[in-house]
């Protein structure tokens, strides 16, 4: 395809020679059944275990395109297949060697070599076919899609185009292939919305029904079942029909358009990646493939070459390394064993911590609250949660009575006696919780852990009346409970390894990401979102009117502005939280007269919806809002919210609340979805300036989450 593809191939793969771990492009003939010849079958192996996914480097495109130049150009085979070792078709492109690119050229090279190879498939006179076995994400599912023919093992998962995610673009020919095979619709779901919805994957079935597969096959017998599928098409026992595309200028200007409001709605046009892949997206209507390809060439390098894209590998790199690794974590052989788990409280949150406990460590758990009809209600939440499990077929029905059966509950907490572990979920009153932990101590072991799901309060003092202080442990989940992934473990002043340590596991076995967090008022993520929505707020009262204050921080492209933030705590919490580090940390933390003032009206926030649900500002919380005559612009907020931030965080770093700023940025994208392309806070403070302007340095060093200086 490229004049001089092999010079590019060479080169890129001698550049990468030392680092890159090769995925093998291992080819056998096979003799097909039904009598229809010869075949040969390329199995990519990077010959270490499935915890390893065979990635796609130079090196390996080359052995790739070499073996495919040898075997097309033999006479006496029918048919080539490519597969993947067990469970792994392949996973995409090396993001390791990606970013060690410092040059435009170099990013170019790196779409040109898949381009090249992959169309050697789909240019073949030889019949190509692809056998999805297992994940292929990225470059993995365009080498399926290069293939002239697919078939999909049906219990495959992980099939997807990431890229967006990573701030990039399929740069392959995925953008090109996904519409011309499913259509424009399909593919912009797959390519933007599936990529941008928390990089949400397909499972075999949905790839097959969505047409990026040609036959499905189960998975006892998916091989000989793929490879006798061959042989039927390649002797025209077996018809491939597939659907017409709809190549309608219309069909197609109406995905793209609704494709640009969902990623609009995502990053509010602060990341350069889902509108890249949009215009490709958009050109292969009418573009052929070769020029689809040049296309994809020039927006991958360009995209390569962005901070955002260096800051989503960063973002990556914690959630896929750093968190599985909790900086500061004990000895994991210190963790002492839980088999029966305690939750005081019965309302929605303890609730959701009691299903939790229960669904994913599968110990009993009991539940307790002041009267029955409480620990009734929670218990019939927990039930009506897996009776909703049940109906989706997410669980089996032995599965969902074998769930019920672990639940129980209680008004006397001497049932709580040999449970090893209890976590409390009360209101958010230090006395109270006191008081929960002094009555616990009457009945559970001396080495039973007792946790508490405190957003702010210290646990330090909480323990500090308890005759064994060292098993108290913080345990704060985010809500929705089952969803969002991380847990700030707080270690009070007397919290003993062994505490810690059983913290740690139980947090694995929740499948969520731990990062330990100093006894500290509010923590890691309530103190950041509290400075952001004060420094707001108190622009709001200074005069500044609503409407400019919420569309001032689009540019750092969060999941939701301030004030709808602020709908969903409730002005209430917002302003307990707020006051509690105001009583902490003084002016730093203001008291808004604003925030004031919806609390005293028992507003919900300052929106309501109209007729059709869409929201809109509620005049009677606008009435009640006292602001001052000194407004600010939107350039002016913004600013102001970058150097609060940089300030506030610098300060929790010289306090030692986390042990480094990617920790700080670790729980923002896990605990409060901050974005991937602005790499949590830290990269995104450093890129603006604030960092430096505010504490004379960077968070960061340069390189990192950015491009090279």
């Amino acid at each position: 395809m490229y004049d001089d593809f092999d010079q590019i191939l060479d080169r890129s793969a001698a550049a990468t020679e030392d680092s890159e771990v090769i995925t093998h492009s291992l080819a056998r003939d096979i003799d097909l059944p039904r009598g229809a010849g010869k075949a040969v079958l390329i199995t990519l192996d990077n010959g270490l275990d499935h915890k390893r996914p065979s990635t796609l480097g130079p090196g390996t495109l080359r052995e790739l395109s070499h073996v495919l130049d040898r075997v097309q150009a033999r006479d006496d085979i029918v048919a080539i297949a490519i597969t993947g070792k067990p469970f792994i078709t392949a996973a995409g492109a090396d993001l390791s060697l990606i970013s060690g690119i410092t040059e435009h050229e170099q990013a170019v090279d790196v779409a040109r070599i898949g381009h090249g190879t992959f169309h050697k498939l789909a240019n073949s006179k030889i019949p190509t076919f692809a056998f999805i076995n297992g994940l292929a994400l990225g470059g993995g599912l365009e080498i399926v899609l290069s293939c002239q023919y697919r078939t999909v093992c049906d219990s495959a998962a992980g099939i997807a185009f990431p890229e967006v995610f990573l701030g990039i673009l399929p740069g392959w020919g995925g953008t090109w292939m996904a519409p011309n095979l499913v259509g424009v619709d399909t593919a912009v779901k797959l390519v933007i919305e599936n990529s941008m919805n928390q990089n949400k994957m397909l499972g075999g079935k949905q790839a097959f029904e969505l047409g990026l597969a040609d036959a499905v096959f189960e998975g006892a017998d998916y091989l000989a079942r793929s490879i006798d599928w061959m042989a039927g098409v390649v002797n025209g026992d077996i018809a491939v029909e597939r659907p017409e595309i709809d190549r309608s200028e219309d069909t197609w200007a109406a995905a793209i358009k609704k494709g640009k409001k969902f990623a609009d709605a995502k990053v509010s046009g602060a990341a350069p990646a889902p509108y890249r892949a949009l215009d490709c997206l958009a050109a292969a209507r009418t573009a052929t493939r070769e020029e689809a390809y040049l296309l994809e060439d020039q927006g991958l390098a360009d995209l390569v070459m962005t901070d955002e894209h260096r800051a989503s590998l960063y973002a990556f790199d914690l959630v896929n390394k750093r968190a599985k690794r909790p900086a500061g974590a004990p000895d994991k052989e210190l963790a002492r064993k839980v088999t029966k788990v305690g939750v005081v409280g019965a309302g929605l949150m303890a609730s959701q911590l009691a299903l939790l406990f229960g669904r994913r460590l599968g110990v009993p758990v009991v539940m307790s609250d002041l009267d029955q009809s409480r620990v009734d209600k929670g218990l019939g939440y927990v039930t009506a949660e897996v009776d909703k499990l049940l109906a989706k077929q997410r669980i089996s029905p032995d599965r969902a009575n074998g769930l019920k059966a672990l639940f129980s509950g209680t008004t006397d907490q001497a049932d709580f006696a040999d449970c090893d572990l209890v976590i409390e979920a009360v209101f958010e009153e230090l006395g109270v919780k006191r008081q929960v932990f002094g009555a616990l101590e009457q009945h559970v072991r001396p080495d039973c852990v007792l946790m508490t799901n405190t957003s702010s309060l210290s646990v330090s003092e909480m323990a500090s009346t308890l005759q064994h202080p060292e098993r108290v442990v913080g345990f704060h989940f985010f809500n929705p409970v089952a969803v969002l992934p991380l847990l700030e473990i707080i270690r009070g002043e007397q919290t003993d390894d062994e505490t810690l340590a059983t913290a740690f596991a139980v947090a694995k076995g929740l499948r969520k990401n731990a990062v330990l967090v100093k006894d500290s008022p509010a923590f890691v993520v309530n103190r950041v979102l509290t400075r952001l929505m004060g420094e707001i707020m108190a622009c709001v009262d200074e005069g500044t009117p609503i409407e400019v204050a919420e569309r001032a921080t689009a540019p750092m492209g969060l999941p939701m502005s301030t004030f709808a933030l602020l709908q969903l705590v409730g002005p209430a919490v917002a302003l307990h939280v707020g006051s509690t580090l105001h009583q902490a940390f003084g002016d730093r933390f203001g008291e808004s007269k604003c925030l004031s003032a919806l609390v005293e009206a028992k507003l919900p926030g300052i929106y309501t919806t109209d007729e059709s649900g869409r929201p809109q500002l509620n005049p009677e919380a606008l009435a009640v809002l006292t602001q001052g005559d000194n407004p600010s612009t939107a350039e002016q907020v913004l600013e102001r919210a970058e150097r609060a931030l940089a300030e506030e965080i610098g300060l929790m770093l010289d306090e030692g609340v986390v042990a480094a700023p990617m920790d700080i940025d670790l729980c923002l994208i896990l605990g409060a979805g901050w974005p991937f392309h602005n790499g949590g806070i830290t990269p995104y403070l450093d890129r603006r300036g604030a960092s430096e302007s505010v504490r004379g340095k960077r968070f960061l060093p340069p390189g990192v989450a950015s491009l090279p200086a």
